[in-house]
């Protein structure tokens, strides 16, 4: 099925009955509706791997108790423009987005704050996070790794020792800000997961199998021993996504004060949140200026042969927005039956498909 056959849904009501889910899933205060909020904003930007798809996921953690549906995080350490927080395995999009908020409030005080969560559940993804800070003229960077979880292995080994560790970056601009959401691995778990269940392939040699030999096969992943996911700059080149990982890992585990030396278990995260007021420096308007500038030579820089135009990072996830806001969000196909069982349970109506 392509996008433009998938079933369309009204965004708002797809908030609303993820919102209907967790809540009756025993979410107390505001995180169903930040959860489902988040989980939306995904789809919205084309992130079909981590939105609703996450969902029924979430709902069996819920189910299991391996997430805190209720209460507040713990404050390990308060610098003002420093703050760290225990997460107690509570819903990750709203710890993150309660960190992002947190981290918004005390910038015009601090010119810059960081906010490090530790022991968060899984956060989906960051890029929904970030117009929370643009919107505002602020620039934001948000990082993320499961201490729990490993996937990637470090460049010349075959051992997976790091997550995927997502980073996203939002900068303001005059016009759309840039959205920046990469990982320092060439592909997701997410990802992975969805073409080996499709019975699909990666576009190139993406992982690497046990003995260490380059493959397209995202089930090398799941065997055993299971390969690893290869990262940024795969076997050549890889070296990048290595010292991005370290960086990740550092700035997520490290200054949180648990990670994996702590050998933890369970589906969860190590979160970093720093938000940066530009009138703290040289100023919003020049920063917008500078920002603005380089935005406009990279979308009017002549493109190679093959190419339509040059895009800036977030334009077209931008671009999805808008037309799935007037048109309707066409969902990955597998993601409503896989929530129809937990909607039967919990007896929340499903959501009808627009037209």
């Amino acid at each position: 099925m392509t996008n433009a056959e998938a079933p369309r849904y009204r965004a708002a009501e797809l908030v609303e009955h993820a919102r209907a889910l967790f809540a009756a899933a025993g979410c107390d205060g505001d995180k169903p509706a930040t959860i489902a909020e988040g989980l939306v904003e995904a789809d919205l930007l084309g992130h079909s791997t981590h939105g609703l798809q996450l969902a029924a996921a979430y709902l069996g953690e819920l189910e299991a108790g391996t997430m805190t549906p209720r209460g507040e995080p713990e404050i390990v350490a308060d610098r003002g423009g420093a703050v760290t927080w225990d997460g107690r395995r509570l819903p990750g999009l709203w710890l993150t987005a309660k960190a992002v908020d947190l981290a918004i409030e005390r910038a015009a005080a601090h010119g810059i704050v960081a906010v490090v969560v530790r022991r968060s559940h899984h956060i989906g993804c960051l890029a929904s996070f970030l117009q929370r800070a643009t919107d505002r003229g602020l620039m934001i960077t948000i990082a993320s790794s499961d201490p729990a979880d490993a996937s990637v292995a470090p460049f010349g080994g075959r051992k997976a020792v790091f997550t995927p560790d997502p980073v996203a970056v939002g900068i303001p601009t005059d016009g759309d800000p840039i959205l920046v959401d990469i990982s320092a691995s060439i592909t997701t778990n997410g990802m992975s997961n969805r073409l080996r269940r499709e019975g699909k392939r990666f576009p190139g040699a993406w992982a690497i199998d046990a003995a260490g030999r380059e493959t397209d096969d995202p089930a090398s992943l799941y065997a055993d021993p299971p390969g690893t996911i290869l990262p940024i700059g795969g076997a050549g080149y890889g070296h990048k996504g290595y010292g991005l990982a370290l960086t990740i890992e550092a700035l997520t585990q490290g200054l949180g004060g648990f990670g994996r030396a702590e050998a933890p278990t369970g589906w969860g995260a190590s979160v970093f949140v720093q938000v940066i007021d530009p009138a703290a420096f040289g100023g919003s308007a020049d920063f917008r200026r500078e920002t603005s500038w380089t935005a406009t030579a990279c979308r009017t820089n002549p493109p190679v042969p093959g190419v339509d135009a040059v895009r800036l990072p977030g334009q077209r996830g931008l671009a999805r927005k808008r037309q799935a806001l007037a048109d309707g969000v066409a969902l990955y196909p597998a993601i409503m039956p896989a929530l129809a069982p937990w909607a039967e349970k919990l007896g929340v109506p499903a959501p009808k498909p627009i037209g």
